[in-house]
């Protein structure tokens, strides 16, 4: 039976592990679904205050599924390499320079998700102090998005490090190299 790869791009396959492409798939579904709940949410929302009977947990829902669309949508790119980096300085270099600038990239990346894991936790903890309206559930549920992208940004920045150190990061083309604006 054949294996389904149609969300894992394959052009960086060799900075990937096959056994994280699972959890890419999720969350490229995921990030989907949430999204399209939100852009769904964000008419009803229209509709219902311009017929004048607002729902008043709408908000509340919409806001919750940006946050963790845009938490989701971090940690997918990151995965496929998709997020903001040095990637046009990386790319126009070859041999030990450009896995010095490759790895460094990663490792200020992965000092940011380790500052989303701590920092989350803690606004995690502090969000069990206060309540959102009208639902009145803890902030915290809101929060844990932070510190679950955080640790997903890392597992996959720290999967591209240590494949990009093993099995280096190809020279790209002249003619296929990202140009900058």
């Amino acid at each position: 039976m054949r294996r389904f790869d149609g969300l894992v791009l394959q052009e960086q396959r060799h900075l990937k592990w096959r056994a994280l492409d699972p959890l890419e798939n999720l969350l490229m579904i995921l990030c989907g679904i949430v999204i399209t709940a939100f852009s769904v949410l964000v008419v009803c929302d229209i509709i219902t205050r311009a017929i004048g009977h607002p729902w008043l947990w709408l908000q509340e829902t919409t806001m919750d599924f940006f946050i963790y669309g845009t938490f989701i949508g971090v940690a997918a790119a990151t995965r496929r390499n998709d997020h903001l980096y040095l990637a046009v300085l990386a790319e126009s270099m070859s041999g030990n320079k450009r896995l010095f600038f490759e790895m460094f990239n990663r490792f200020v990346v992965l000092c940011v998700a380790c500052c989303m894991i701590y920092f989350g936790y803690l606004n995690v903890l502090d969000g069990f102090k206060s309540l959102r309206m009208p639902s009145m559930t803890p902030m915290a549920y809101l929060y844990i998005a932070i510190p679950i992208c955080g640790a997903l940004v890392a597992l996959f920045t720290i999967e591209q490090m240590v494949n990009g150190w093993r099995k280096g990061f190809p020279d790209i083309p002249v003619d296929e190299r990202r140009t900058s604006l």
